[in-house]
């Protein structure tokens, strides 16, 4: 909100990506609303898993463009380490938590915004990655193998259709900000789309994977550096529990 020079009295939503909330209900969302202090705003969270936060800001996109609202907080949140077995080295080893925002605003006068999304599901293979919310074992199991499969095909597929929608072709991508889950699949993920290595951000060597905060972390990090500047174009892509993927160009 500083950054952008909005004040929260003009925010009119508050969308936020989490599958580790502090409750069911009130939403982490609307918990944030009163610690900003956000009299106007909605509020509500979004559970996609490691794709809440390409989700969150589809919705949020589209609530835009449909006059509700100018000012709209994007936001991914996580506190993974309390849904982990500390004895399951397969899992435990690879998560961290953390949190990172963005503000959408509303405008007719730049060519800069979401130019394109796409969000895709499949819960058949829904037990390949699985927190369960009730019973004993609350803990994150996952088939790391099919994870790994199902994540580069369908990090790929969104990609390719959100660039197609927008007319652009890979090379007309400046930087490829994937959820970060393994660098394997990221790997994996550049290669099929053909983008070199020193486009693709990634930051898992430092907080592992943090979900839904993964892209917004990775974003704060490369506008630091001075890689996010006005005209780049960025495309996020990501898969989650579910399983659920999804893909955006944007341009800033």
């Amino acid at each position: 909100l500083e950054r952008a020079g909005v004040k929260a009295e003009d925010v009119d939503g508050i969308i936020c990506a989490t599958f580790t909330p502090d409750s069911f209900f009130p939403s982490t969302a609307c918990r944030i609303q009163a610690k900003l202090g956000c009299p106007k705003a909605y509020a509500f969270d979004v559970s996609a898993a490691c794709a809440g936060f390409v989700y969150a800001l589809t919705i949020a996109n589209g609530l835009i463009l449909s006059g509700r609202g100018k000012n709209v907080l994007v936001i991914g949140a996580e506190v993974i380490s309390r849904t982990l077995d500390w004895t399951d080295r397969t899992t435990c080893i690879l998560f961290g938590d953390g949190a990172g925002a963005v503000l959408l605003q509303g405008s007719m006068e730049t060519e800069a915004g979401i130019l394109s999304t796409q969000l895709i599901s499949d819960g058949t293979q829904g037990d390949i990655l699985l927190l369960p919310s009730w019973g004993e074992n609350r803990t994150m199991k996952m088939k790391g193998n099919e994870v790994f499969k199902h994540a580069v095909r369908m990090m790929s597929d969104v990609s390719m259709t959100v660039l197609g929608d927008a007319g652009f072709g890979v090379d007309m991508v400046d930087y490829l900000i994937p959820h970060q889950a393994n660098i394997r699949i990221i790997q994996a993920v550049s290669e099929n789309l053909k983008i070199p290595k020193e486009k693709v951000i990634t930051n898992l060597e430092k907080y592992g994977n943090t979900s839904s905060a993964s892209i917004p972390l990775a974003l704060e990090e490369a506008w630091g550096k001075g890689c996010i500047q006005s005209g780049k174009r960025v495309l996020f892509t990501a898969l989650g529990g579910g399983i659920v993927a999804g893909g955006a160009i944007v341009q800033f």
